[in-house]
């Protein structure tokens, strides 16, 4: 049972137990609440058999404060078993999906965007903690503490019982029957909000865009629209689940109604006394205000299957696994005949065969679109390959713990991604444990220290989202200072310079020199000058290695990049008529 509840509502295992735990607890709260039934019953009887006799004054007076104190004492442990428990799962859900995606292979990011994770994450765990503090374990426990209290009522009096539980099923079935309408619009209207998410935070992103070309008021109308969608969705779903819930409680209260009329009939016929009668009435009046609580648990339960879904598809994606220990000799990287295709089915890499060597720089080059960042990305076990191996120094990297294969790399890439913080922790990321001194002297090495001493708190000045207050060139300086920091023994530079203006360029390709002696590097570039110097060149082209060999080589054989260099010289050389 434990496995199935972790299954159905994406739980950890303490937290399935916990649920059970909860769904008990209200189980005993509900039974409390027929107590006081019970001893009013009794109180009816004396009194309509002469009286009260004064020797069961105290035993009245006993069992209102038992009935008190076992309604407080139930209430607090469903309160704990339910709220306090769900609130603790909710943290460990969380934590489990975000480290679910750290080892999920990045080819499932490429189907989701940033807003459609961070719901997952935040929104549809905030809606569990509601459904597992309220709705599941109130649900439950209605059920199960009627189902008891249904069994006493048919040994107390069968005619009667049928008279107060034909509705019940009727109710539940209703609401049951409403689940593929509900998914279907849960669904709509999780789509429309993921849409509007979207189109909110493309607009905070793209906004100098926008006014640069006078586009705001047609973005926002088309924003506006989104937002009457999650509307529309909102109330259509409100509707949706208010009609199956609605009916279903007008079918409960005919309960109470058919109590009456068949209590009334027996009580006629003489088959049927007054306080059994009165005893029925108290207890339908009881029964059914938590079974109308039920029906709306019963329905936010089946609203939760959206949600849940979402989770499972995070907590059910295979993630990358391998061994923790390397065993490489070396760190040469060898391409063996690699095809690679992303999810979509668009063929990236065909047939790529090369050897990078250790103390050597290889670059990559090629037309856009051939292939050249994927090589990359693929060498650091980002996305595992299609068909093929990629060995480093001799060890196959499908089978190897991608964490542990990246504590070989220091990666620069083309997109600099940096933090809300100061320089010295930007920098610091690429080495957690490096001292300050470590630090510095990695800046210096990429130049950084040429603007951050420059800056009003120097190197402790906070850099802003994404480092939204420095320039370009200046962003990716502070990235290259990280692959210092780090010192690993490959090095991968996709664009590394294309920030940087010619002299910072200069600058820069000194200390790589400095940095890549013994080490293997794998350099991406489109300025053919930028890999000039390369030990080895690959030329990709539509997903295949076209050419490959020294600069000096390639530009003797007159083919593909021979071409590129001699377009680029004559671009270099246009100029304004």
């Amino acid at each position: 049972m434990i496995k199935r509840l972790r299954k159905r509502y994406a739980l950890s295992e303490q937290g399935a137990k916990d649920l059970v735990k909860g769904c008990l607890a209200c189980v005993f709260q509900n039974l409390s609440f027929m107590f006081p039934v019970g001893l009013l019953y009794f109180l009816v009887a004396d009194l309509m058999n002469g009286g009260v006799p004064g020797e069961k004054i105290i035993f009245y007076i006993i069992g209102c404060a038992v009935c008190i104190g076992l309604i407080l004492l139930t209430t607090y442990f469903q309160y704990n078993a339910t709220y306090f428990a769900t609130y603790t799962e909710s943290g460990v859900r969380r934590i489990t999906l975000a480290e679910r995606l750290r080892k999920i292979p990045l080819s499932f990011f490429g189907k989701k965007d940033l807003a459609d994770l961070t719901s997952t994450i935040m929104a549809d765990c905030t809606f569990l903690e509601q459904s597992f503090s309220h709705f599941i374990p109130e649900l439950a426990g209605s059920i199960i503490s009627t189902v008891l209290i249904s069994i006493s009522l048919l040994v107390f009096d069968w005619r009667m019982a049928l008279a107060a539980l034909w509705v019940l099923p009727v109710a539940f079935a209703i609401v049951g029957f409403s689940a593929k309408v509900q998914e279907r619009l849960n669904q709509k209207a999780m789509d429309v909000k993921m849409a509007c998410a979207d189109g909110i935070q493309e607009c905070i992103e793209t906004v100098r865009d926008l006014k640069a070309n006078n586009a705001e008021a047609e973005y926002l109308k088309g924003l506006e629209k989104k937002i009457r969608a999650v509307e529309h969705r909102s109330i259509l779903n409100e509707f949706g689940l208010a009609a199956f819930v609605v009916s279903a409680s007008l079918i409960l209260k005919l309960g109470i109604a058919t109590v009456a009329l068949a209590g009334s009939v027996l009580l006629i016929a003489g088959s049927l006394d007054v306080l059994t009668f009165f005893l029925f009435l108290l207890v339908v009046s009881r029964l059914y205000d938590p079974l109308q609580g039920a029906l709306q648990n019963l329905a936010a339960v089946i609203s939760t299957r959206t949600n849940i879904a979402r989770m499972n598809e995070i907590l059910d994606h295979p993630i990358q696994q391998g061994k923790s220990t390397l065993t490489n000799k070396g760190y040469d990287i060898t391409f063996d005949h690699v095809g690679f295709a992303y999810n979509t089915g668009e063929t990236v890499l065909k047939d790529v065969s090369f050897t990078a060597k250790q103390g050597e720089v290889t670059a990559l080059v090629g037309p856009s679109g051939g292939g050249k960042t994927t090589v990359s990305r693929l060498a650091a076990r980002f996305w595992d390959v299609s068909r093929g191996k990629i060995n480093v120094g001799g060890m196959d990297i499908s089978k190897i713990d991608p964490e542990a294969l990246l504590s070989l790399f220091s990666i620069v890439f083309q997109d600099v991604t940096l933090f809300d913080n100061t320089i010295l922790e930007n920098i610091r990321i690429g080495n957690k444990d490096a001292t300050d001194e470590q630090v510095l002297a990695a800046a210096r090495l990429a130049n950084v220290d040429e603007f951050a001493e420059k800056l009003p708190d120097g190197w402790h000045t906070n850099i802003g989202e994404n480092g939204c207050e420095l320039s370009g060139g200046e962003r990716q300086r502070i990235s290259i200072a990280r692959a210092f920091l780090k010192n690993a023994p490959i090095i991968l530079l996709d664009e590394a310079t294309a920030s940087l203006d010619v002299e910072n360029e200069t600058l820069i390709q000194t200390a790589l020199s400095r940095l890549i002696a013994d080490k293997t590097v794998l350099v991406i570039a489109h300025r053919m000058r930028t890999v000039a110097g390369a030990d080895k060149i690959v030329v990709l082209s539509e997903g295949t290695v076209a050419e490959e060999g020294a600069p000096e080589t390639l530009l003797k054989q007159n083919g593909l990049y021979a071409r590129m260099v001699k377009l680029q010289t004559e671009s270099q050389n246009w100029k304004l008529a």
